[in-house]
């Protein structure tokens, strides 16, 4: 996705080869033409999936997540991190480790939520080691919901967790990819690098 890419090269910030701060248009501060955008991206690539609900994690995932599902006219749900006064009993949890954070949390998402005969799209902002995405398949097929896909925004294609994704059988389509972030410099995954 074009717009992205040039977004990720205009405002993005190599910290490490391993990490790239978006701080300014996704994860702290969010661009909404940029959202909807990729929203509509979301929506057109699982168009004929038979999505009934978009499922994210709080809270990055959250506006590429809403956009989807207002594209694809359907309810999104955010797992939550935290702990809930009004989330006691009657949900789904599953512990998802975060690389960048460094830590593990209990994800929850209500069960009066998310039914059988859902049909789950999942975004999140970032895909590195799959953790996130991988924590809210399991949470959809809790559920007994399918997984009718898995969208990323900005996938880091050196990192583990594309593959990861695909071995698990479920498919997975990522806006950005980038094959390095080597030399303080972001170098995004060429048709000839892709499988």
């Amino acid at each position: 996705m074009k717009l992205l890419q040039d977004k990720v090269l205009s405002e993005g910030i190599v910290l490490s080869e391993q990490v790239l701060k978006v701080d300014s248009f996704l994860n702290h501060q969010m661009d909404p033409v940029l959202m909807k955008e990729v929203g509509k991206e979301f929506a057109r690539l699982f168009q004929a999936e038979g999505i009934t609900k978009v499922l994210t994690i709080e809270s990055s995932g959250i506006a590429p997540a809403i956009m989807a599902s207002l594209e694809l006219e359907v309810p999104m749900i955010f797992a939550r991190k935290q702990k809930s006064l009004t989330l006691r009993e009657d949900i789904y949890v599953e512990k998802v480790y975060s690389f960048t954070k460094e830590q593990s949390n209990d994800v929850t998402v209500s069960k009066k939520f998310l039914f059988p005969n859902d049909r789950v799209l999942i975004i999140d902002d970032f895909l590195a080691h799959g953790e996130a995405a991988l924590g809210l398949a399991r949470i959809a097929e809790q559920a007994g919901a399918s997984v009718a896909g898995i969208g990323i925004v900005i996938e880091k294609s050196f990192q583990s967790g594309a593959k990861r994704i695909q071995d698990a059988g479920y498919r997975v389509e990522s806006l950005v990819r980038i094959a390095s972030l080597a030399g303080g410099k972001v170098t995004f995954m060429t048709e000839e690098t892709v499988h």
